[in-house]
């Protein structure tokens, strides 16, 4: 990844991307209670058939260099991913504000679904695997979601920000 320091005014260090990813490998708390600086409320950005944008929370998961979500087909963000998979994904931690660019594949291989479905359960929501083995179904998810089955999607990215929030702070962009 190319880094770019966004700081001209101020001379404070570039953002190194090994800190990012190694505290979004922690994982970001989503549980409802958790609240404070360890809950974390992931924000998808779709385009809209007018050009407009779409932003919605999602329960987003870090895992193997990228970040994954799930979605019904009929709602807005898939019906926007199904037209132009192209988005954007926010995220603010303790240390940093992140803005991962890029697009957003359905992934349908069965084993890719099981393991994302697994990370899911581990998190506390009791999802698993439809019966077509490429979806996801439970007993209760975000209205937002739409009903099952759940498609789980990869943000493959090709561009990122990020704003450190503690010392000695910094903003650094990163393109694939």
């Amino acid at each position: 990844m190319e880094a770019t320091n966004l700081d001209d005014i101020y001379g404070t260090p570039g953002v190194d991307w090994e800190r990012v990813t190694a505290r979004l490998d922690e994982g970001l708390t989503q549980a409802p209670g958790s609240g404070g600086l360890t809950r974390h409320t992931c924000w998808l950005a779709t385009i809209r058939p007018d050009g407009s944008p779409h932003v919605t929370g999602v329960g987003a998961v870090w895992a193997d260099g990228a970040f994954w979500f799930e979605t019904g087909a009929a709602t807005r963000k898939g019906r926007n991913l199904a037209r132009d998979p192209r988005c954007t994904l926010s995220v603010a931690t303790e240390a940093f504000d992140l803005v991962v660019e890029g697009e957003a594949h359905k992934v349908t291989d069965p084993d890719t679904v099981a393991a994302m479905a697994a990370r899911w359960a581990a998190e506390g929501w009791p999802v698993r695997v439809d019966e077509s083995g490429r979806a996801l179904t439970a007993d209760y998810s975000a209205p937002s979601a739409g009903p099952p089955p759940w498609s789980v999607y990869r943000l493959d990215m090709r561009a990122a920000t990020a704003v450190a929030t503690i010392e000695p702070g910094g903003a650094t962009r990163w393109r694939a």
